[in-house]
């Protein structure tokens, strides 16, 4: 048995209150944890850097489920992005060796195409994420930084899960628009809600010449937004922009101000689109501003998603999505190949995240939890220190 140091999870033991908002305290707990030794094509490494997701906000809140319960384990431990040292190799690893530096690709389980089903360190079944010490991977698990890299590791680990994502994501989304509008005489006008996966897949649109719009509420991340080559659109112009089916059926006044905010939004789009309206929409929110996407898109249009953020149950009128010919388009990380794909395009082109100061050290992890999980965390990738490089 191997033994380690880890912010430990629990079942049931923290998450949302019966109102739907997440408690005042996490209860990760600071613990020695144990896993079997390496086998064959395991890896033992050290993480080094790691940055905070989405998901692992999800598990910390026991929402939409219990990762414990699903995976029918007492006690797991998450994380997984970021960057590792690999410390010793099982005897079939053939790819890597001991001191090399890697991203982690956490396709937990995937289908017979690579496809992934189970993410590692988050719902794949006795995976050990990368809030430990030391913990262990499959060879196919990790992604070789380049040797001589121009990129820092935190960067790196930064790029590892959402830029990964995005590149995966874009491929299709992109290919389905040329394929659908290849004789257009204009390129596609990209536009795009969420966070730093959002902002990754806006840079490549950039990349490829589209224009590229991100919406975003706080001065900070329009700012790095407009750096990125993305123009940023402040959300805040647009009222209440946040959609709610069943207050609007049953509050008029809610009814009047979304529609007010609904329109201004398209009325911008228009103005920014020369009429045509948006090309590709990349939406990781889902619920709240499903709708205005819908209603933004050209003819044709595609509508483009890896995840969600609020309200994963979403209605649509088939027969309009059909006149409109309207393609939506839904990926879930991405194949190994993918990621490889995308570490080589990003060191060769400089497609890296540009980060902010702040690392938060392995004793600050509970609060970097609490504070992301509460949408306090302003950071598009929020990266914490858990061995020293």
């Amino acid at each position: 048995m191997i033994q380690t140091e880890a912010w430990v999870l629990y079942e049931g033991t923290n998450g949302a209150n019966g109102n739907g908002k997440f408690k005042p305290h996490v209860d990760l707990r600071l613990e020695i944890f144990s896993f079997p030794s390496l086998q064959d094509q395991e890896v033992l490494v050290e993480p080094v850097v790691g940055c905070w997701e989405g998901n692992m906000s999800h598990a910390v809140c026991h929402e939409p489920v219990d990762i414990c319960k699903l995976r029918k384990e007492e006690r797991i431990v998450i994380g997984n992005a970021g960057v590792v040292r690999v410390l010793k190799a099982g005897p079939g690893v053939t790819s890597l060796k001991e001191g090399q530096l890697c991203l982690v690709f956490c396709n937990g389980i995937c289908d017979e195409k690579g496809y992934p089903q189970k993410i590692y360190g988050y719902d794949a079944p006795h995976t050990i994420g990368i809030m430990a010490k030391r913990t262990k991977l499959l060879e196919r698990q990790l992604i070789k930084i380049p040797e001589a890299t121009r990129y820092s590791p935190n960067q790196w680990a930064a790029f590892s899960l959402r830029y990964v994502t995005a590149w995966a994501n874009w491929k299709v989304a992109y290919g389905v628009w040329k394929l659908q509008a290849g004789d257009a005489d204009y390129p596609p006008s990209v536009w795009g809600w969420g966070g730093g996966v959002t902002l990754a897949e806006l840079s490549l649109a950039h990349i490829a010449g589209c224009p590229a719009f991100m919406m975003a509420s706080s001065k900070d991340r329009l700012s790095l937004i407009q750096k990125c080559g993305i123009e940023g659109v402040d959300r805040t112009l647009f009222g209440e922009l946040n959609f709610c089916p069943e207050t609007y059926k049953s509050d008029e006044d809610y009814k009047q101000r979304y529609q007010k905010a609904e329109n201004a939004f398209l009325e911008f789009v228009a103005q920014k689109t020369q009429g045509r309206g948006v090309s590709i929409f990349i939406d990781f929110i889902g619920q709240p501003v499903f709708r205005v996407s819908l209603k933004s898109l050209s003819r044709p249009g595609v509508i483009t998603t890896a995840g969600w953020k609020r309200g994963m149950d979403l209605a649509v009128i088939r027969a309009l999505e059909c006149m409109n010919w309207h393609t939506h388009v839904h990926t879930h990380y991405a194949r190994y190949s993918e990621g490889v794909e995308a570490v080589e395009f990003a060191e060769r082109t400089g497609w890296m995240p540009a980060l902010e100061d702040k690392l938060w050290s392995w004793e600050e992890i509970p609060n970097l939890a609490r504070e992301h999980s509460l949408g306090s965390v302003n950071s598009f990738f929020p990266l914490y220190q858990i061995n020293p490089l």
